[in-house]
């Protein structure tokens, strides 16, 4: 049967309506983001923070009478009681780790000894490598003049990240403030994020979906940033009561290599060899030397205890999700990055693994 005249500007009349609407909803989504693109590392990282912690907040809203409110301000107060602290020391050991070379500069002058001959032997940089630090040990201030640009972008890039440490760390307070609010109305956010799940994925795969993003926040934030962030403390603490040269900037090493799964002994193995190259063997030394041995395997223990269980994610989706978020994000995007590219990683082969149901024959339309 031939379509109508009237047929088909009624069905061009319905098609340029959804094609409005969908504009308009275009247009409506875009102006909504750009609002909130602000805010948005801040909220996901609140998020990663609630839904990691929220355990935490169910066994103490017990002891405190079913007071959500009360026992999430409770946690946000003992978190960044606990975080301050460490917080200011590896910082301040930063600042005069810097003050102090600079003083040094000042004083007695930069002198660079001359570099060896096997240097030069060295394959693809080596005699470049020599010339460089042959010209550099005769007449510094000339290869410094010479290689302005390079080292002015090198400088800006040093300042750049520790305007960024202290920018996540500032953001880390609000993010806790923010997931503090969140655990407050935790049951209205799960119902809410089952509802918005349900309506994505289907009905029958919402509360599963949900359910694998939580395990997977949980596992990742617990099992690799938390436990990183933990020995960090442990090893950072030491070396700024050591009184380390560079200590904050080791410590931070330290978290880079235990979100990257890599073992923090290449950190504390030489910064041991160099107390007792420097100070020689006494008791605060082998008592320095134990203990920060000790917590470069911390994590040994603490992932047993804290790796979530059920959820597989590999190590390299972890690490891709560490150095492109520390990329694109900076302090922030390396806590954010491995919890985000794990839980896409889980829901992509959720997805791949479930495909939908097949139509019966019976219920086939006849040709």
């Amino acid at each position: 049967m031939m379509p109508t005249p009237t047929s088909e500007r009624v069905l061009s009349r319905g098609l340029l309506d959804v094609l409005i609407r969908a504009g308009l909803i275009a247009v409506l989504a875009i102006f909504c983001f750009q609002i909130f693109r602000p805010f948005l590392d801040l909220i996901v990282w609140s998020v990663i923070l609630a839904v990691t912690i929220y355990p935490l907040q169910v066994r103490l809203r017990r002891k405190l009478g079913n007071k959500d409110g009360r026992a999430a301000t409770l946690i946000v107060v003992a978190a960044i009681a606990i975080t301050a602290l460490p917080a200011y020391l590896l910082g301040a050991a930063m600042v005069d780790s810097v003050a102090s070379a600079v003083s040094m500069v000042k004083k007695e002058g930069l002198h660079i000894p001359p570099p060896a001959e096997s240097v030069a032997s060295w394959p693809l940089v080596g005699q470049r490598l020599y010339d460089v630090w042959l010209q550099a040990a005769s007449d510094l201030t000339g290869v410094i003049q010479a290689h302005a640009p390079q080292v002015r972008e090198i400088s800006l890039a040093v300042l750049g990240a520790a305007a960024g440490i202290g920018k996540g760390l500032l953001i880390f307070v609000f993010a806790l403030i923010i997931g503090g609010i969140f655990m407050a109305y935790g049951e209205a956010g799960n119902r809410s994020a089952v509802q918005i799940a349900a309506r994505v994925f289907g009905p029958e795969r919402g509360q599963r979906t949900v359910s694998l993003c939580t395990a997977t926040i949980r596992a990742v934030a617990q099992g690799v940033v938390g436990i990183a962030f933990i020995q960090m403390l442990l090893i950072g603490v030491a070396f700024v009561i050591k009184g380390i040269p560079g200590a904050g900037l080791l410590a931070m090493a330290v978290l880079l290599l235990g979100i990257a799964q890599l073992p923090a002994t290449l950190i504390t193995v030489p910064v041991i060899i160099y107390v007792f190259a420097s100070e020689g063997a006494s008791v605060a030394t082998v008592v320095f030397a134990i203990y920060v041995f000790v917590a470069g395997l911390a994590d040994n223990v603490l992932k047993p205890l804290l790796l979530g269980r059920g959820v597989d994610v590999p190590m390299p989706v972890v690490l891709i999700g560490a150095l492109g978020g520390m990329v694109t994000g900076g302090v922030i995007g390396l806590f954010i990055g491995p919890v985000v590219l794990a839980v896409g990683y889980q829901l992509f082969w959720q997805w791949v693994e479930d495909p939908p149901p097949q139509t019966e024959p019976g219920n086939q339309q006849q040709t």
